[in-house]
């Protein structure tokens, strides 16, 4: 029997050269100025906390740009840990390639993408290392494998092989057992937001976006951009 929405399956996935000619009409919702809060960081929340409930992949995935002496900016994926009035919080290793940028230039933008949602949050901000007491609060959090890890790893450095990381591996785990304390180079930084802004997509391409800007006497001035 012919299935008539047979008929409007694809035949074959799309190759490289279709790229060009892929569309998406973004219609599950809308961002005005009277639906928004007036504090982005409520706004974040709310949003982020959609995302969780909606079980997005990995919602507290977030981008994180930086910029090198080079001049060269560098991007990558990291997680969220943390968030409150003071800042947008993670973790990493101080001696990675991006703590070595954020040492020299301590500024950063941030961006995650709920892309079920048709979402996008854009932070930029100073960027200043948590205190230890936090830092350390948080390592004994982690799963043993995770704590081990943090030592194993010399994040960003070249290595001859993966064999490294299992020698590194076992010989901290000998070392420390169960209770490995955090390393010296491995800790927490905190974004303070100077500049939100939150996307929400539109048909027709005419995006919805609300930027928040910090002024001088500590309020946000909320204001439309064009798409």
């Amino acid at each position: 029997m012919h299935n008539p929405a047979m008929a409007s399956l694809p035949t074959h996935p799309p190759s490289p050269s279709d790229i060009a000619a892929l569309r998406k009409s973004y219609e599950r919702a809308e961002l005005g100025e009277q639906d928004s809060d007036a504090d982005p960081l409520a706004q974040f929340d709310r949003w982020l906390s959609e995302a969780l409930a909606s079980a997005v992949p990995e919602p507290n995935a977030m981008t994180l740009a930086t910029v090198g002496s080079d001049l060269r900016p560098s991007s990558r994926i990291v997680l969220v840990k943390g968030y409150d009035a003071r800042g947008i919080v993670w973790f990493t290793n101080y001696d990675s390639r991006k703590g070595r940028q954020l040492a020299g230039n301590p500024f950063a933008a941030l961006q995650f993408h709920w892309v079920e949602l048709e979402r996008v949050v854009r932070i930029e901000g100073r960027v200043e290392q948590t205190s230890a007491e936090e830092s350390d609060a948080y390592f004994r959090s982690r799963p043993l494998d995770s704590r081990i890890g943090a030592w194993a790893s010399p994040q960003s450095q070249v290595i001859p092989s993966r064999s490294v990381l299992v020698a590194n591996a076992a010989k901290y785990g000998a070392q420390f057992l169960l209770q490995p304390p955090r390393p010296p180079h491995w800790g927490g930084y905190r974004l303070v937001p100077d500049r939100w802004e939150f996307w929400q997509g539109r048909k027709s391409r005419l995006h919805d976006r609300l930027q928040y800007r910090l002024q001088a006497d500590a309020s946000w001035q909320r204001e439309r951009l064009a798409p």
